[in-house]
């Protein structure tokens, strides 16, 4: 991407009156090399040092793909530049600029605060006397080295804004490295409902220190559902499972899910999965709402398209039967602070009883 986005550049009229093609050659050489030491070294040395890499390697690999395919864009529609060269020359000069503008988009998307997403979701196992409970929802907050406590904290009072009857969490609450955990505890120890604060592990709980992220939850006060389900009131269960490498194509899967749904008492049964998979195996479980995150939506445009092939369940409301699956965009951003075209959420679910 660096060589084709650089290569293009230097057949831009403006650009070329401006810089020789010897300093875009430069340029880009340097720029290849700096992303490049940051990919290896970012989480070594200094917190400067280390700081500095990983905010520039994320927001530049972000920026360089929406730049890239603007401009390929750009080729396509002028057939590179064979057929009408001066209009292809004027195009790609369009293109970059629009690369620019669409990350710089971007970037002010990605640090917005997460928007509060209103849903209303009838049971039929519910009973009448929980009509009207309100549950909060958040995930994939990812607080680590790039979201700090600071942003934690206004995350957390959105939350308790809601008055809810209980506060889930989908896992990817910690970022997989540099967790400040003392710092992050007391934040998340001031979470406070009804009915409880629950969660379940996503998959950077497992990549970075395990022990201590359960760790963490345990001392703030967030009881994990690993695997297994919880009555919480006669009529209302709770079940939740972990997030494990491979478990698609391993089949441990679809163990955790028969695991976390065997022998549950009669009622209205709300499952926690980080990630969107096995809607099926819920619904033929007599599960009536799923809950997840991980996709991130896709978080930049066009990677979701990419996600999709994975996870079809990208992002939204589906209704399957008597399963209602929200998969939200997650409140916090993965990688780069960017979100190319929505923002992030945290989810607010209405259950109603019939």
């Amino acid at each position: 991407m660096h060589a084709y986005v650089f290569w293009r550049a230097a057949t831009v009229p403006a650009l070329q009156r401006r810089i020789s093609r010897r300093w875009l050659i430069i340029v880009a050489v340097a720029l290849w090399a700096l992303f490049y030491i940051g990919r290896t070294y970012r989480h070594s040395g200094s917190w400067l040092l280390s700081g500095f890499l990983e905010i520039y390697t994320m927001h530049w690999a972000a920026s360089l793909l929406l730049t890239s395919v603007v401009v390929l864009a750009a080729d396509i529609v002028s057939g590179f530049g064979f057929f009408l060269p001066r209009i292809a020359r004027q195009l790609r000069g369009l293109a970059l600029a629009a690369g620019l503008l669409m990350s710089v988009t971007a970037l002010v998307q990605g640090m917005r605060p997460p928007v509060v997403t209103e849903h209303e979701v009838f049971l039929q196992g519910l009973p009448q006397e929980l009509d009207g409970t309100v549950v909060a929802v958040i995930s994939d907050t990812h607080v680590g080295p790039m979201i700090g406590a600071s942003w934690l904290e206004a995350r957390v009072q959105q939350l308790q804004q809601m008055r809810p009857d209980m506060i889930l969490l989908l896992g990817d609450i910690f970022e997989s490295h540099g967790n400040n955990h003392a710092e992050l505890v007391p934040v998340l120890k001031s979470l406070d409902a009804p009915l409880g604060v629950w969660a379940v592990l996503g998959n950077h709980e497992f990549y970075g220190d395990l022990k201590g992220n359960i760790r963490a939850f345990e001392q703030a006060g967030i009881r994990l559902l690993r695997d297994q389900w919880i009555e919480l009131k006669p009529g209302l269960v709770l079940a939740g499972v972990d997030y494990t490498r491979g478990r698609r194509q391993s089949g441990r899967g679809e163990e955790a899910f028969h695991r976390a749904l065997e022998d549950r008492p009669p009622g209205a049964t709300i499952l926690l999965s980080h990630a969107p998979v096995r809607a099926s195996q819920a619904e033929a479980g007599g599960v009536e709402l799923m809950l997840s995150g991980h996709t991130h939506g896709g978080q930049v445009w066009p990677f979701g398209y990419l996600v999709r092939q994975e996870y079809p369940l990208l992002s939204g409301r589906y209704e399957a039967g008597e399963l209602t699956v929200i998969v939200t965009r997650g409140a916090g951003t993965w990688g780069p602070r960017m979100r190319l075209w929505r923002p992030g959420e945290i989810l607010r679910v209405t259950l109603r009883s019939g």
